[in-house]
């Protein structure tokens, strides 16, 4: 067929269908768009190109082709029979989503051979019905997520069973009498499953391995938190053993080996309660316009040697986690509060960074060294924040202190606060000129009585006491990672933990331009990866102070890839770093001890380290960093409900914060506390969910509910076991 003729209308679906079939089948594992298809096919009217698409929709309908985005497709190679994650969903609307990260594929309860969230299966997929979406069934169970599970312990008189705090599970525990470990009704309790679903049996028996506490009780709620997400909440205690064991005395040797940094002036600014101080700054003038800064870090690595039973703990821990009311720390108190913090007027083992810097914050030079150094003062964020308003500082202006008077600056360390904070800001301002992205997030935050009853809540905002620490640890993890990754043309670079962020997701970023169109915001979300970042950092000013602000912060989150930890570098769009990783907080983070120890192995001539043990380390750590902030955003959840537990049929101002199928949320305004009115309590009408423009909308009365609108709602329930919150609409 002549090229002319294809490209016109006389081309029929039959002949059309074959040549898509030769030309997808020669081209296995690429992924196509409709341009490359058109132009190697001599598509050039509008009809062949439109009968193009439609054959190509049928074809992925068929499972002959894949669909990767809204234009573009590739060769299904895969057979009938994968593995994958399966993924419960209370509702039985489950999914299974194959290994390598494909759309998530129906899989009926009927179907799913008693397979539990996060089970790694194989699965075969069924044959399509007429006008019937793609289902799977579980054929096999690889591999169970976990086998263990948190809930509430009900003691009949025959028999027991466990309640699961996880709603993913389709039925309650069986218990036999003699496997509840001595617990009773309402005790929260910990259960391993000793008989798995059969098809002549559909119930999980477990037997209880550790009974935590009676419900309601605070830290057993807490503890609770925790044991769901496999999280420890008892430390061992070999391991608090070996910890009391180190004496964490200053040696002869060790003061020959390091960099003296005791003379030279040193604080710490850390939050109000906290006690591990991870992180000092110091500082001295060397000459008109010139200042050495040091960013020192407290040596952990130094104490916890590379396979003892501290480490060992730690790498299994991998952080350390913050809930509401308390810490539960990476390492044994002994080490994380008292030998390893930075405490003031002790000495104390550092690895640091030192900077020569000139006035524009430009570094003249740097070294990386082990130093002992004495702090001479700790302060508050607030203590900090107060000596730059002293001297004159406005916050959030981006302004430093003007120049002091005859008298000099205020407080007794009010120039090195001062400096410090002119120089963080010149830093912060070179950061966003290069395309670093400005998401200044708040967190909510709960005052407790000493019984850990939340009294209070508000939220808590980054002031420039904390921005000038945050910009002196991204330029030392910068620096750290550039001179281990940075290497001449041609050579490699030996292998360090990186902090890797990648680039947006193309279609989530359409989604936010078309949303954001809505409010009468043009933002372009194609081009360089400095160009999107300065087209979102313009977002962010045009809506602030906006009702819509928090609602369009949240759908650029959703655009935004999760930061991780690799040993393959692909630098962090977020900050628009080439390279960095994480070395400033070796206390509550076990990548900052990895980047530690090597580095000095790496200093001391030592050969790169073994790449599949590092990318396996970063990858269990990014894990548990995922982990642990689920466990967080749980306990701040239950801290909310059991807050807004009094306020039953309390009437609140509140905007909408998230739109869905079963309901609209809601955040008061007042307290920020969410909650939800369930669309059974919208019973005007009849609305449609308009998910790619987060709209509720009547079918008769026409009337919308949408992502920032103010209401006035009701508190009705607060139900401390579900963690659930729910509003009605107030008259």
């Amino acid at each position: 067929m002549g090229k002319g003729k294809k490209g016109g209308t006389h081309i029929t679906k039959k002949q059309l269908t074959k040549e898509l079939v030769d030309f997808f089948s020669g081209q296995p594992g690429k992924t196509l768009s409709f341009k490359e298809i058109f132009r190697s096919m001599h598509l050039s009217t509008h009809p062949a190109k439109m009968l193009a698409i439609d054959i190509m929709e049928e074809m992925a309908w068929d499972d002959f082709l894949t669909k990767v985005s809204d234009t573009s497709y590739q060769l299904n190679t895969k057979g009938q029979v994968q593995e994958g994650t399966f993924i419960r969903k209370a509702n039985g609307k489950n999914s299974f989503i194959p290994d390598g990260g494909e759309k998530p594929i129906f899989v009926a309860e009927r179907n799913s051979m008693g397979a539990l969230n996060g089970d790694h299966v194989k699965v075969s997929f069924m044959a399509r019905r007429q006008k019937h979406i793609k289902e799977a069934q579980v054929i096999e169970i690889l591999r169970r997520a976990k086998d263990q599970f948190v809930g509430r312990l009900r003691v009949d008189k025959d028999i027991a069973f466990c309640v699961p705090q996880d709603n993913s599970l389709a039925h309650d525990i069986l218990i036999p009498k003699k496997k509840v470990k001595g617990g009773k009704t309402d005790d929260k309790v910990v259960v391993k499953i000793i008989q798995w679903p059969t098809d002549e049996h559909k119930n999980l028996i477990g037997e209880v391995v550790d009974v935590i506490g009676k419900s309601g009780d605070n830290d057993v709620e807490m503890n609770t938190i925790l044991a769901k997400f496999g999280l420890p909440y008892k430390y061992p205690k070999n391991v608090e053993d070996a910890a009391n064991a180190i004496s964490g005395e200053i040696t002869p040797q060790d003061e020959a080996e390091r960099e003296d940094f005791r003379d030279t002036w040193t604080c710490t600014i850390d939050p109000a309660d906290a006690k591990d101080f991870d992180d000092a700054l110091s500082i001295k003038q060397l000459d008109k316009g010139l200042y050495q800064v040091g960013v020192h870090i407290a040596d952990v690595s130094h104490y916890v040697t590379e396979g003892s039973v501290i480490d060992k703990e730690a790498m299994k821990r991998a952080t350390s986690i913050y809930l509401v009311d308390r810490t539960i720390p990476m390492l044994p108190e002994r080490l994380c509060n008292f030998i390893c913090s930075l405490r003031p007027d002790e000495d104390k083992l550092a690895y640091s960074v030192v900077f020569n810097l000139d006035d524009e914050a430009n570094v003249k030079s740097y070294r990386i060294v082990h130093t002992i150094i004495r702090s001479n003062r700790r302060y508050a964020y607030e203590e900090a924040q107060q000596v730059l308003e002293d001297n004159g500082v406005k916050d959030g202006t981006g302004e430093p202190a003007p120049a002091p008077g005859k008298a000099g600056y205020k407080d007794e360390f009010g120039w090195e606060i001062c400096t410090l904070d002119r120089l963080a800001k010149k830093l912060r301002e070179k950061r966003f000129k290069n395309g670093a992205v400005k998401f200044d997030s708040e967190e909510l935050h709960f005052t407790v009585d000493e019984k850990g009853h939340p009294t209070g809540c508000f939220f808590k905002r980054s002031k420039d006491a904390n921005k000038l620490i945050e910009e002196f640890m991204l330029l030392a993890n910068r620096t750290v990672a550039e001179s281990v990754g940075r290497v001449p043309k041609g050579k490699k670079a030996k292998v360090l933990p990186y902090r890797i962020h990648d680039n947006p997701d193309p279609q989530k970023l359409e989604t936010l331009r078309e949303f954001t169109a809505k409010f009468g915001y043009k933002v372009k979300t194609a081009g360089t990866k400095g160009a999107i970042a300065r087209n979102l950092n313009k977002l962010m000013d045009d809506c602030e102070g906006k009702r819509e602000q928090k609602l369009i912060q949240s759908v650029a989150l959703r655009a935004m890839m999760k930061a991780k930890y690799s040993i393959h570098n692909i630098g962090h769009f977020g900050l628009a770093f080439d390279y960095y990783t994480h070395f400033t907080s070796p206390i509550r983070r076990y990548p900052d001890t990895m980047v530690h120890r090597l580095l000095t192995r790496y200093q001391q001539g030592g050969r790169s380290a073994n790449a599949k043990h590092y990318e396996d380390l970063c990858e269990h750590c990014s894990d548990m960093e995922q982990v642990a902030q689920n466990a967080e955003r749980e306990s701040i959840k239950y801290k909310m409900v059991e807050f807004m537990g009094d306020k039953i049929g309390e009437i609140y101002d509140a905007h909408i914060s998230g739109i869905t199928s079963y309901g609209i949320y809601a955040e008061i305004d007042e307290n920020h506390c969410e909650g939800m009115v369930p669309m059974r309590d919208l019973d005007d009408d009849y609305y449609d969910f308009d998910e790619k423009n987060f709209v509720l909308r009547g079918r008769r009365h026409h009337h919308k509910y949408q992502l920032g609108d103010a209401i006035r709602i009701q508190v009705a329930k607060a139900n401390l076991e579900k963690r659930q919150l729910d509003f009605t609409l107030a008259e």
